[in-house]
């Protein structure tokens, strides 16, 4: 068993309200949301950053590693990345969130398995809104965290941002919400939009034999027409108290408009 239906679907009910009613934008935090022996089982089997042909990203935005392909990964992740896509699974998702008709995606586009060495980071953003292949509506994300024994002083926390849109369109933050510890078997859902701002924005302080774990899966609706959504790629926004930099500014832009140096 990965997960317990029952334990979820009643959390589902209990929790739906407190996660749609909560600020900025929807979102939540569960611990000990896989069963004990499958998520013991998956961060057995992670892959080593040098173990796989990871996809790498490596910019002044964004530090990380990345891997969607199933047949280049372990069994027992591969059963949670299945089971996340799951009808059952689903049926959860859409009580909690009150979001009807969620689509899982059998690419995992930019999904699968997320790994961050000392060092890395993943600058506040907006994620892509629209998926290429399948021309769906992005409308959660779900992220199971795979780190035992944590600590506070390594960072890579989730943080979650309040911002709006100027008249010029122009993305401004304004204030952290709140922040997130990555830790063992914790999951953190919330719904993307055009102000889903998130990220873990300053450098991973962990020991360099210790990497941020994590397993991300993305869901959408068909229900509202792409045609009627300006569609865009990851959307990075610097934080208020960033220095001021138009080198930075310019290269934010230029991956707005799509990927910058990666092995992908």
């Amino acid at each position: 068993m990965i997960f317990n239906y029952e334990k979820l679907n009643n959390l589902a009910t209990h929790e739906a309200s407190k996660y749609q009613g909560t600020e900025p934008y929807p979102y939540s935090q569960f611990d000990n949301f896989a069963e004990p022996e499958a998520a013991n089982a998956a961060l057995a089997a992670f892959p080593s950053p040098e173990s796989i042909s990871f996809y790498k990203y490596d910019n002044p935005l964004e530090k990380k590693l990345g891997m969607d392909r199933l047949s280049a990964l372990p069994g027992p992740i591969v059963s949670i990345l299945q089971e996340l896509n799951s009808a059952q699974f689903l049926n959860f998702l859409e009580t909690l969130t009150g979001i009807e008709g969620l689509i899982s995606d059998p690419y995992y586009r930019g999904g699968g398995i997320h790994q961050s060495q000392r060092g890395g980071k993943l600058d506040i953003h907006i994620d892509f809104n629209i998926h290429p292949k399948l021309n769906l509506h992005r409308r959660l994300n779900g992220i199971l965290y795979l780190n035992k024994d944590w600590e506070d002083a390594y960072g890579g926390f989730f943080d979650i941002w309040d911002g709006h849109q100027d008249a010029n369109n122009k993305h401004i933050l304004s204030k952290k919400m709140a922040s997130i510890a990555p830790i063992f078997n914790r999951f953190v859902l919330f719904n993307t939009s055009e102000r889903s701002y998130h990220g873990f924005p300053d450098p991973i302080q962990c020991p360099e034999d210790r990497t941020r774990k994590s397993i991300a899966v993305y869901y959408y609706t068909a229900a509202e027409s792409t045609g009627s959504l300006n569609a865009h790629s990851t959307t990075f926004i610097g934080r208020p108290d960033d220095p001021k930099d138009t080198e930075l500014e310019a290269l934010r832009e230029k991956r707005n408009r799509g990927r910058l140096s990666s092995n992908i």
